[in-house]
């Protein structure tokens, strides 16, 4: 069950994270990343990003631990959610 819940916050860490990249890099948006800003590289690091995120979830088997699997996902996707909002990111202005 450990690994489930450790999965499924790996799993909205990284969701959390990739869809910003990915929404502004398919509306032709610049936005920081480490590898650049421009919006090929942010669709590239959000598909990536939402790739292992699957992945994740995927191996947290969350048709087994159906509970373990939501409450990771929303504790890992939180920290991260907020820590875009607060504009925290790297290379981000006011």
């Amino acid at each position: 069950m450990w690994q489930a819940l450790l999965l499924a916050f790996l799993a909205g860490v990284l969701a959390a994270n990739a869809y910003p990249h990915f929404a502004k890099g398919i509306t032709a948006q610049r936005f920081p990343t480490v590898f650049g800003s421009s919006p090929v590289v942010n669709v590239l690091a959000g598909w990536s990003g939402l790739a292992l995120a699957a992945l994740c979830l995927w191996g947290a088997h969350p048709v087994r631990h159906p509970g373990g699997a939501l409450l990771g996902l929303a504790v890992g996707a939180l920290p991260m959610s907020l820590f875009h909002a607060t504009g925290r990111t790297i290379g981000a202005r006011d």
